[in-house]
């Protein structure tokens, strides 16, 4: 069996990847492991060493990697360059805090001592999606390696070029040999994966549904697992709001990435004295948005990553204007390039709680509005969810801004920009946005044994 990566942009095939068979499989968790117990005897200092230099070379190869990026899942090239400028700098940033992070912690419990030691786990399998293909990896990698860990990085069939390159950069950097590996293999075969003894725990990325499937079966092994899931981020506009600011911050959150990212803005709760005059701004900015190649610098909006994905949120569209939606903006799939996955921004009005654009997760660049009067509709409507991954308020009054941010049920929430990830802050969701979180210290303790020793 071979794996194949798509341009999404021009539909041709870019390489094949032949899949690991179980023996190839068994070898690379066995050197991995073998790999993982040398490098856990390091000092934090030597393995910080190392992934420094992964930073560096991220740096060094970021042209060669932006361009895989976009080749394999159509992002704009300039997007995929600061991709990998993140992952560089998230290398660096975890190298900074680990020492706090992982340092031994006295605690006073009335006995002799009581000391807390953070010890790595061992390998970890990684299970990646398309949509951040550096950026998912690293942001888990590096503070996972930091730790003492090994990894074995089971990426989306469509980014196995990615994988190896992923793959290249530690081996260059100077990572031990085996210690970070790319499996390819298809779907099924990763229970026999997270089966094997030798995986300690599993870290997942990608749909609600997949991922209620990974950790199903890591349950029954009883591996640990964090799950980063769906998201249907709501952007609430309030009456005290900044329009202009609002709008900018709504158009970036949602457009970014081609709208395909879990943390996107998706649902925009407009109060009623915005609401006319935000759709008005919003879909001119969805309008003037340039759709095409992703190749150009110009070019904002590039190709949906598969032609299943597309024709699943063209669907969602139809199903939603079926539903009462009514499109606001001009540009439909016969105004954007006819040769690859290409979808306009477009922008649906009137959606109301019962229609399924507001229940479903719409990855790519559809969005909703739905009108509120006050704060308390506000809110029901923006927890009315399955998923709790971001949100995001607009308000000038920072009180009531923050007042509705604690009752937002969510893991991220922005007041007066749209919702990002940053290395120094906590990343996870609730509910079926997943549990679990990457980045900062939080993310460093992730996939540690917390050990106490007590001397009585």
């Amino acid at each position: 069996m071979n794996f194949c990566s798509v341009d999404p942009a021009t539909e041709s095939v870019i390489a094949e990847f032949p899949a690991h068979s179980p023996h190839d499989v068994n070898r690379i968790i066995l050197l991995a492991t073998e790999s993982q117990r040398r490098w856990a005897k390091l000092t934090l200092a030597e393995r910080s060493v190392v992934v420094r230099r992964i930073g560096d070379i991220l740096e060094e190869r970021c042209e060669q990697g932006a361009h895989l990026i976009t080749s394999e899942m159509g992002k704009p090239l300039p997007q995929a360059r600061a991709e990998i400028e993140k992952s560089a700098s998230a290398c660096r940033t975890m190298v900074d805090i680990a020492p706090q992070a992982l340092s031994e912690e006295i605690v006073d419990a009335g006995f002799t001592q009581s000391r807390i030691h953070y010890e790595p786990l061992g390998l970890v399998l990684s299970i990646m999606p398309w949509n951040f293909p550096f950026w998912q990896f690293f942001r888990f990698a590096a503070p996972a390696l930091l730790a003492g860990n090994g990894i074995l990085l089971k990426h989306a069939p469509t980014t196995m070029g990615c994988a190896r390159a992923i793959e290249d950069i530690c081996v260059a950097a100077g990572v031990p040999d085996g210690l970070v590996r790319a499996l390819v293999i298809d779907v099924p075969d990763v229970e026999s994966v997270i089966a094997d003894d030798r995986i300690a725990a599993v870290t997942f990325t990608g749909s609600t549904r997949a991922g209620r499937a990974v950790a199903e079966c890591a349950g029954r092994y009883l591996k640990p697992i964090v799950l980063e899931l769906g998201g249907s981020d709501a952007y609430i506009i309030l009456d005290d709001a900044d329009l202009d600011r609002a709008v900018a911050a709504c158009a970036t959150g949602r457009l970014l990435n081609t709208g395909q990212s879990c943390i996107a803005a998706k649902r925009f709760l407009v109060h009623e004295r915005w609401h006319d005059a935000f759709i008005e701004q919003m879909a001119k900015r969805f309008d003037d948005a340039l759709v095409g190649s992703p190749l150009e610098s110009a070019t904002e909006i590039g190709p949906i990553a598969r032609e299943d994905l597309r024709d699943l949120l063209l669907d969602q569209v139809r199903c939603a204007i079926e539903a009462g939606a009514t499109l606001r903006t001009r540009r439909t799939r016969d105004d954007v390039p006819a040769r690859g996955w290409f979808v306009p921004p477009m922008l649906l009005a009137d959606v109301q709680p019962s229609n399924p654009g507001f229940r479903e997760e719409l990855f790519g660049p559809v969005a909703t509005v739905t009108r509120f009067q006050s704060d308390e509709e506000a809110l029901r409507l923006a927890n009315d969810s399955v998923y709790g991954l971001g949100g995001a308020v607009f308000s000038q009054d920072m009180e009531r801004a923050q007042r509705i941010a604690s009752e937002l049920h969510v893991g991220t929430v922005f007041i007066n920009d749209f919702v990002r990830s940053h290395v120094l802050l906590p990343f996870g969701g609730v509910k079926q946005s997943g549990y679990g979180r990457e980045l900062g210290t939080w993310g460093i303790r992730e996939f540690v044994n917390v050990k106490n020793v007590t001397i009585g």
